[in-house]
């Protein structure tokens, strides 16, 4: 394949696999050597063996780091840390994208980021939706109550005032009570059922701060 016919080929696609250049009568053995020339000369970047994106230079399309998570790791959702933040729930930035998933867990590092995902098992994984993170590029992120949820979940004595608190939720109305409730006892954890509990009397207390 020629440098040019790629361009036409990917150039709406913010990321791309190789599996998308090995249709009709070609030699994966010769996509893959091509790919990796181009990495070395600068024009791809290699984000995991057989994910891609255009180096700046060509790149018409700006990669959305939550897309990019969704990729990394099949069946994951952008959740925890970066998801509240994502909703406005937490003030903090979060420089490492923070997803879960059925996979194993794992940090990948990769010249347009570093991307966190940690182990759900399957009957936890609800409470997310496909959202358009940038025009035209869609990933799957958790709602604010699961986001919460699996933070709480992943993280040791999270169900506790002294932890929720030091989280500083704001934007009481982004959470819904009802819900957060609703999914905690889904899950069948009492963990997430003690926390959900917690976070009216705090959210309150927060909102009558901001008056």
């Amino acid at each position: 394949m020629k440098w040019e016919s790629l361009l036409v080929l990917v150039t709406n696609e913010a990321v791309f696999t190789s599996a998308l250049l090995l249709a009709g009568d070609v030699s994966a053995q010769q996509v893959r050597l091509q790919l990796s020339r181009w990495v070395k000369a600068g024009r791809l970047l290699q984000l995991r063996r057989g994910l891609y994106a255009m180096a700046p230079t060509w790149r018409k399309v700006e990669p959305h780091p939550f897309l990019i998570a969704n990729r990394l790791q099949r069946g994951s959702y952008v959740s925890r840390q970066s998801a509240l933040a994502f909703h406005g729930i937490i003030p903090e930035h979060v420089p490492v994208v923070t997803s879960v998933g059925p996979g194993r867990p794992e940090t990948v590092r990769n010249p347009l980021g570093a991307f966190q995902f940690n182990h759900l098992a399957g009957g936890l994984l609800f409470g997310y939706s496909q959202v358009e993170v940038a025009p035209r590029q869609f990933a799957f992120v958790a709602s604010p109550e699961k986001a919460l949820l699996d933070l709480v979940h992943l993280t040791p004595g999270a169900d506790s005032t002294e932890y929720l608190r030091e989280l500083r939720l704001q934007s009481p109305v982004a959470i819904r009570l009802s819900t957060l409730d609703e999914l905690a006892q889904r899950s069948g954890k009492p963990k997430l059922v003690r926390a959900a509990r917690l976070v009216g009397p705090l959210l309150a207390a927060e909102e009558g701060d901001s008056l």
